[in-house]
């Protein structure tokens, strides 16, 4: 693959991550394995509220190929088969979830040293149809997106975005909601290692006249330790501690609080992984 401007869902993913990765209020535990064959084998079993759900994925991965089959608790089976360099510089990805045969989707993405492209397409009578498209260097990056409905014949959104990245740091402006809104991000590395970092956001939206403000960000205490937090100007505060246990085995307990509610009952969150 080339050393481009990375795709369009790219821009703005690291402040998205710092703010929502690992965030959560279930209870979690997963449990993964590998073989020397390139397979991986990965249990997952989430309590939400008093609903018990879970999943087992298997993944493998041989040359150039990659598939994933995951199958959950309600008897739905997710399938993906990966093809990368199936020509020089693309990616080449089949998906379908099963029991609905309409899920089918396939997309193409082809990346060059100053510009990516991608195009995906349901894969049933009435194709929806996505595109996106980014120019620029690993340093500044313009792209756009697009979905177009077949059946209706109108575009379902539209969007843009810039981003500048520095060894620092890293900056973007996306334009979605076929114009409605607008979100600026910054996140600034406090290490070498940008293990630790800090994160604003804000994000307004012109028909609500509604503006949110985010910020937050992450701390290696230690090599096994790191802790996020996050708020935003209505209240909502999110804390969260990650510890590896034994070697790629991670603990992660999470909160979030609404400061304005009346109760400020806060609701906490429980993740174990393990990986041998």
């Amino acid at each position: 693959m080339s050393k481009g401007p990375g795709l369009f869902a790219d821009i703005g993913k690291k402040a998205k991550d710092l703010l929502t990765r690992d965030y959560n209020s279930d209870q979690k535990f997963s449990v993964s394995t590998y073989s020397d064959t390139g397979v991986a084998l990965t249990s997952t079993a989430v309590k939400k509220g008093g609903l018990l759900a879970g999943d087992v994925a298997t993944l493998y991965k041989y040359k150039n190929t990659t598939f994933d089959v995951k199958v959950d608790t309600e008897s739905n089976i997710s399938a993906t088969l990966t093809f990368t360099d199936l020509l020089p510089s693309t990616k080449t990805v089949a998906s379908i979830k099963l029991p609905d045969h309409n899920s089918g989707k396939l997309e193409f993405q082809y990346f060059h040293d100053h510009a990516t492209f991608t195009t995906a397409a349901a894969l049933n009578q009435s194709p929806a149809i996505d595109v996106t498209a980014t120019i620029g260097t690993p340093t500044i990056a313009f792209g756009a997106e697009a979905g177009y409905d077949t059946t209706s014949g109108s575009f379902t959104k539209y969007t843009a975005g810039i981003s500048v990245t520095k060894p620092d740091s890293y900056a973007s402006i996306i334009l979605g909601d076929k114009g409605d809104s607008i979100r600026a991000s910054y996140v600034h590395h406090l290490d070498l290692l940008k293990k630790s970092a800090a994160v604003g956001e804000i994000t307004r939206r012109f028909s609500s006249n509604e503006n949110t403000f985010t910020v937050g960000g992450s701390f290696a205490v230690d090599h096994l330790t790191v802790v996020k937090a996050k708020l935003n100007n209505h209240g909502k505060l999110g804390a969260l501690v990650q510890h590896e246990v034994i070697p790629k085995s991670v603990l992660t307990i999470s909160s979030e609080f609404d400061t304005k509610a009346l109760d400020k009952n806060p609701r906490f969150g429980l993740a174990i992984a393990l990986k041998p």
